[in-house]
């Protein structure tokens, strides 16, 4: 994990309960004598993700919608201290301003990056009900109501277009794109995600999902392309265009469409426990 993480240790439960005591109901101790949750319990697992962000984030509150994505927060944290070494390293010391594609119902880009690093945040969806219930949880925690924006996406081709408006400029855009390239394979991963239980690391781990979450056509290497494509029609409204990619196979498409329309981009390398990911950044100055 980045050096910055906060759960590069285990994770303290009695500091996590203190934080919220729902979470109690889900710990108990293993054969090794380490206190841990059942991660096959998807309300064990929205728990512990609450307890984090309640008790090492400082929120509020933070509340999902029944059926919609629960987040791994150390992951989700990753992702947030590699893009501020990305400005950091481009000197950026002005208040930033970030764009996240696909906030989805938890907002959890938009909270984390604002509540670690103060950053004003724009998050944006297509899922009517993703957008209500972010601009919930940032109403739940008010010092970050104006920090943080949320846009609905009425055009589902469009992944810029419509959000980024006329003079608007963010030194960063981030996303979490759709892994599986059909419902189907969604439902096959998911199986498979809880058959390897016992072997995988909790910090891999996130239950519930709506479809625009989990797939779209063509996968996260299509996704990925079409977002690139359509990034040149805003290369001089965005410093850095980032996307997670989950799928290394992925890689050599992805790069192939960055060198067509000639944008600088560099992948940056994450693990998380067992989970091996990399982001994707790329710019056109």
């Amino acid at each position: 994990m980045h050096p910055r993480n906060l759960h590069n240790k285990t994770y303290d439960f009695k500091k996590l309960i203190n934080g919220h005591a729902p979470l109690q109901d889900f710990v108990f101790t293993n054969s090794y004598g380490t206190e841990t949750i059942d991660f096959g319990n998807p309300k064990a697992v929205l728990a512990l993700n609450k307890a984090i962000l309640l008790s090492d984030y400082k929120l509020t509150d933070w509340e999902l919608p029944e059926g919609y994505l629960c987040p791994p927060i150390p992951g989700r944290a990753d992702y947030i201290h590699h893009i501020a070494d990305v400005l950091k390293n481009e000197g950026m010391t002005e208040p930033v301003k970030g764009l996240d594609i696909g906030v989805g119902a938890n907002c959890i880009y938009p909270l984390l990056g604002a509540q670690i690093y103060d950053w004003n945040m724009v998050g944006a969806d297509i899922d009517q009900t993703a957008v209500v219930s972010a601009r919930n949880n940032v109403g739940l925690n008010h010092e970050l109501i104006n920090k943080i924006e949320i846009r609905h996406q009425p055009n589902n081709a469009d992944i810029f277009n419509g959000i980024i408006q006329p003079k608007e400029y963010f030194h960063f855009t981030l996303c979490n794109p759709p892994f599986h390239a059909s419902k189907e394979e969604a439902s096959k991963g998911s199986l498979q995600k809880l058959k390897n239980l016992k072997g995988s690391s909790a910090l891999e781990l996130n239950f519930g999902g709506q479809a625009n979450e989990l797939w779209c056509n063509g996968g996260e290497a299509l996704f990925i392309k079409r977002m690139i494509k359509q990034s040149v029609a805003f290369a001089k409204q965005v410093g850095f265009f980032t996307c997670l990619v989950s799928k290394s196979d992925n890689l050599p498409k992805i790069k192939k469409q960055l060198n067509k329309l000639k944008a600088s981009y560099s992948i940056i390398p994450m693990e998380q426990g067992n989970k091996k990911s990399r982001i994707v950044v790329w710019t056109f100055k």
